[in-house]
């Protein structure tokens, strides 16, 4: 529990046994469940997650959506917050991301990894891709997103019965938060965090996976997805 509220943590899991430990380790004690969503991992992932205490949810339908669409059905935490099972995010700056969170009076922060910090944290490929993704996101839904794509978010639960989520893949990054930053009254901003080298080996199809989730951006918002109304700011971490 973290200053009265209770603290779910999610992470989505495929063959991450290089990372998900010390992802895991890296959890601050005042979190109440961490809940490893495995995706038919075929290593030591769920082995290692259990062995550290955290709560393994199967989920066989493969998909970074489909996987966090399922933690969110079990987390139980007032406030949710996620993390990659690769090592790339601070999870162990959590606290200072909550008292971003609570000071600002936030209802869903999402963490911005640019400018980079660690230069060689993300490939000149990905880099670009997030540059692209992140434009047409401000110019379909007149955002000022800085990073459309992280997977890492702090936000309330109760935000999830107002929204619509649909993607199983991975646009789900991107559809969380249009869906967040779209409804009203709601208080939503970017905290800028630091970003760090992968652990274990990439798995995404970079360019089919990319194509497919630009589709599904130009798809969400010609399908009369209103644009942006919840106050949005932005403010450092790290």
């Amino acid at each position: 529990m973290y200053k009265g509220k209770t603290i779910s943590v999610i992470i989505p899991c495929l063959n991450e046994e290089e990372g998900i430990g010390g992802v895991i380790e890296a959890i601050p004690d005042f979190v109440d469940e961490v809940l490893v969503i495995d995706n038919g991992s075929e290593d030591r992932s769920v082995e290692i997650a259990s062995s550290l205490g955290a709560l393994v949810v199967d989920e066989p339908r493969r998909g970074y959506g489909r996987a966090y669409r399922t933690g969110f059905t079990s987390a139980t935490g007032e406030i949710i917050a996620t993390t990659d099972a690769d090592g790339t995010y601070p999870i162990h700056l959590l606290a200072s991301l909550l008292d971003e969170f609570e000071e600002r009076n936030l209802d869903f922060a999402s963490a911005s990894r640019f400018p980079l910090q660690q230069k060689d944290a993300m490939s000149l490929r990905n880099l670009i891709g997030n540059k692209i993704f992140t434009i047409c996101a401000r110019l379909l839904f007149s955002t000022t997103f800085n990073d459309i794509l992280s997977g890492m978010w702090v936000f309330k639960r109760e935000l999830l019965s107002r929204m619509r989520l649909e993607s199983d893949g991975w646009s789900f990054s991107q559809d969380i938060k249009i869906e967040a930053f779209s409804m009203n009254g709601t208080r939503c901003g970017e905290i800028r965090i630091p970003y760090e080298v992968r652990l274990g080996q990439v798995k995404l199809p970079a360019w089919r996976a990319g194509v497919s989730a630009l589709i599904e951006l130009f798809l969400k918002r010609f399908r009369g997805r209103r644009k942006i109304t919840a106050a949005h700011d932005e403010s450092p971490l790290g």
